[in-house]
């Protein structure tokens, strides 16, 4: 038995103490060595020390202090679909072949990031380029909602794969990501993997379009140069095919504010080899035909 299973089993044994809940014990902390036995996790618990770290950010007893109307003031009514590319030659080269308006701008320190409205087969669409990394790209989605009022965010980009058999030649539709980032933490109760809402119907879409995919667990990390070989072999056990930045974060956002999220990725670089190269990679995050496949999305969640 684990520490982390022995702690819940005796948690179980002790609730009668009001002791804290199980699940600020960490598997981080349980597992690598801070604690030798469940005793000593439940002793620590006593004390009043242990664990509370990332697991205990998500409040919702009390309200937020700052909100989109802080900088943007009364919420939009612009249309109901946005896209979003994470390439920065996607972006310029949609800009280039499709009627556009700027409609707004998403503002921060150290850039001034433009919004447009897509005038396509006469659907109205935002589109935007989007940060790279869970926090920032989520954080888009909720100005980008509260600037034009859309509710259907489609978000396409590169993953490392896990699988090179599995995920070559096919599109990746995820159904399950493991939260290895911050920003879930603070809109979505603590566990281990977050679950994709709307991958069953990407899997519909995909088949009716007769586009090559394949569904499986992702694992969504900050930490680009701490993908370790260890870490690597632990996601590849839990069923994980790819790897990539954004997604858990960007699903728990979308869950807290009520958006529905499609996502679909590309595999370039290959993450479970003995020589890593970025070979791949470029196409993956720069190819225009993922822009083309969000566009049947939106024709098709529009249709309902």
């Amino acid at each position: 038995m684990s520490t982390l299973e022995a702690t819940v089993d005796m948690m179980e044994r002790l609730s009668e103490e009001n002791l804290v809940k199980v699940q600020y014990v960490t598997r981080q902390q349980a597992n690598v060595g801070r604690y030798r036995d469940a005793q000593e996790v439940v002793n620590d618990i006593r004390r009043g020390g242990c664990i509370k770290m990332i697991s205990d950010s998500f409040d919702m007893e009390s309200e937020a202090i700052i909100t989109p109307s802080s900088f943007f003031g009364e919420k939009g009514k612009i249309c109901d679909i946005a896209i979003a590319t994470f390439s920065r030659e996607i972006f310029p080269a949609v800009l280039k072949l499709f009627e556009n308006e700027k409609i707004g701008e998403m503002k921060a320190a150290n850039r001034i990031k433009p919004v447009y409205l897509l005038d396509v087969n006469n659907l109205k669409i935002a589109f935007y380029l989007s940060e790279i990394g869970a926090s920032l790209s989520g954080t888009d989605i909720i100005e980008v909602n509260w600037m034009t009022g859309a509710k259907k965010f489609i978000l396409f980009g590169s993953a490392g794969s896990l699988d090179k058999e599995t995920t070559k030649g096919k599109y990746v539709i995820p159904y399950e990501a493991y939260r290895d980032e911050g920003m879930s933490y603070h809109y979505a109760s603590p566990k281990d993997y977050i679950q994709i809402k709307n991958a069953e119907v990407m899997e519909n879409i995909f088949k009716a379009l007769e586009l090559p995919y394949v569904m499986g667990k992702v694992w969504t990390t900050d930490a680009i140069y701490r993908e370790t070989r260890n870490l690597v072999e632990k996601r590849k056990s839990e069923g994980c095919i790819a790897v990539e930045m954004e997604l858990a974060g960007m699903q728990a956002v979308c869950d807290f504010y009520n958006i529905e999220l499609y996502d679909f990725l590309v595999t370039g670089d290959i993450v479970d080899q003995l020589e890593y190269t970025s070979e791949g990679l470029h196409d993956a995050n720069h190819n225009l035909d993922k822009f083309y496949v969000a566009l049947k999305i939106a024709e098709m969640i529009k249709k309902g």
